[in-house]
């Protein structure tokens, strides 16, 4: 038997802390940044109980805080709206977007919010974030920023169908503003329109006759979707901006 005893179980921060020979504040920080492995495997929990285990700090480890994330995703049509973060895993991040300097962290997967509603049976541009301000900033201010939706109709238009669905029609009691539409091709008008309700472009096409087949939101405010394929998803870093 052995004559030492076994190591008292202690915070992996306070672990970390003698390790690097930095204040718990720091620990924490490089804990909470993804540079502390526990047998192997990243633990991003300071209170993450350790005793015999093997403790790495990265060598590349930097301090820096752990900022709440936002991502933009692809949604495709037959996925809800409200199940749309069920797409932002790892496996799902966009080829190449590591370069943005953004490193994954398993807590970024955590209380998303999907904002900026779109209908369940388009595809387009979704924002998801677990940053509260980025919440409110949407929630306060969405209303006021433009959204582009391409929306492949079927039907005949006639010679004052963008005017109409540019100015002059109601939905769900209240007059719609002006927007800009204009055809993309002979199936497709191109929408730029403020504060859209759940259901309104269908009913703006109805009302001038058109038959909506797909409906896609390429962008929000100054975020576009760009050529992100569908189901993938992309770190939205704090210098963007709506």
């Amino acid at each position: 038997m052995s004559d030492h005893p076994a190591p008292s179980p202690e915070r992996l921060s306070r672990k970390v802390s003698d390790l690097a020979a930095c204040s718990r504040a720091q620990a924490e920080q490089y804990i909470e940044g993804g540079w502390v492995k526990v047998d192997g495997e990243v633990v991003e929990s300071p209170q993450f109980m350790v005793d015999a285990q093997c403790v790495e700090l990265d060598p590349d480890a930097r301090l820096e805080a752990s900022e709440p994330a936002t991502m933009l995703l692809h949604k495709p049509a037959d996925l809800a709206f409200s199940d749309s973060v069920s797409l932002i895993t790892e496996a799902n991040r966009i080829e190449g977007d590591e370069r943005r300097g953004i490193r994954t962290l398993q807590r970024h997967f955590s209380h998303l919010q999907p904002l900026m509603p779109l209908d369940d049976d388009a595809s387009g541009l979704v924002v998801a974030s677990q940053d509260p301000r980025t919440a409110r900033r949407l929630k306060e201010d969405g209303a006021k920023l433009e959204q582009e939706y391409l929306v492949e109709i079927d039907g005949q238009a006639g010679p004052y169908t963008l005017s109409r669905l540019a100015r002059g029609l109601s939905y769900e009691g209240r007059t719609l503003p002006t927007c800009k539409v204009s055809w993309q091709n002979e199936i497709r008008l191109r929408f730029a329109i403020k504060d859209v309700r759940p259901g309104q472009l269908r009913d703006m096409c109805a009302q001038v006759g058109l038959r909506v087949v797909a409906i896609r939101r390429l962008r929000i405010g100054r975020i576009g979707l760009n050529k992100m394929p569908v189901g993938q998803w992309r770190y939205m870093p704090v210098s963007e901006r709506f």
